[in-house]
């Protein structure tokens, strides 16, 4: 049923001129149409949190860490595994149409401030390309899940059309 209904909507787009969409899983709602995000790509949670809901025009990023999604584990070097950390919270913030740009906050949390906030900032220069950055907290914590030295969540602006 949900295969006929993508493609009946794909349908309908094509002859009322509407540029084609890739379309992507009906995801589920809230009764007050907050919208769980699970896009192609991305990594598979692991327990009882999802990616990402949009609510409105804002789409709400998990804590991601530096997971390659093609093989489901932590990237190992430092500077890697932060780049990845940020480019899966790209990837979701990108599902729905909005870009880094559109980052309205982020929150960052790290095992050792001395150590991992240069390469963050180094990171995040790399990535913005010099853009205006986003207000960010960055915050030295005890411990991440696996044992994990970064995590980053955002809130990204992207108004439906």
């Amino acid at each position: 049923m949900k295969t006929r209904l993508i493609a009946a909507i794909g349908l309908l787009s094509v002859l009322a001129g509407v540029p084609s969409v890739q379309a992507q899983e009906t995801q589920p709602t809230s009764p007050n149409g907050v919208t769980t995000l699970s896009p192609e790509g991305a990594i598979t949670p692991t327990g009882t949190w999802s990616l990402a809901t949009r609510a409105g025009d804002f789409i709400f990023v998990a804590g991601m860490r530096g997971i390659d999604p093609a093989t489901n584990s932590l990237v190992e070097d430092p500077e890697g595994r932060i780049r990845q950390a940020f480019r899966n919270m790209q990837l979701i913030a990108e599902s729905e149409g909005a870009t880094l740009q559109d980052a309205v906050r982020i929150v960052v949390y790290v095992t050792d401030m001395y150590r991992y906030r240069p390469i963050v900032n180094q990171i995040q220069e790399e990535l913005w390309e010099g853009n205006p950055y986003p207000p960010r907290t960055i915050v030295e914590v005890d411990r991440l899940n696996q044992d994990d030295i970064f995590e980053v969540e955002g809130t990204f602006y992207a108004p439906r059309e």
